[in-house]
């Protein structure tokens, strides 16, 4: 089992990683679409799309609304992704302990 301050240091190590992607590296993204949205140029139905009821959320477009520099916009909205993202898994891990420690089965090694 390892200890603690090691799986520390790899979450922290992981998240600096992330936050460095997505600041640093993000704003260059390639601009041209991609995915379904090549696929629906393609194919010659682009032309169909609509708006959707989040098209003007703050963070629409892999951007943050109010930011004016492309580049910084898009780092930002990055950083909010991996921000929620790290914050559902943490809850997600904290449940999923807590769900273990609570079972006595589970708590003494025991496999059923």
């Amino acid at each position: 089992m390892k200890n603690a301050s090691s799986t520390r240091l790899f979450v922290v190590a992981g998240l600096l990683l992330a936050f460095a992607l997505v600041l640093f590296v993000s704003p260059f993204a390639n601009p041209n679409p991609d995915g379904l949205n090549r696929v629906a140029m393609d194919e010659g139905f682009a032309d169909t799309e609509s708006a959707h009821r989040l098209g003007g959320s703050p963070l629409a477009d892999y951007s943050v609304s109010g930011v004016e520099h492309e580049g910084i916009s898009k780092g930002l909205s990055g950083v909010a992704g991996v921000v929620a993202t790290f914050a559902l898994c943490l809850g997600l891990f904290g449940f999923t302990k807590r769900r273990r420690e609570s079972d006595p089965v589970q708590s003494r090694g025991d496999r059923v």
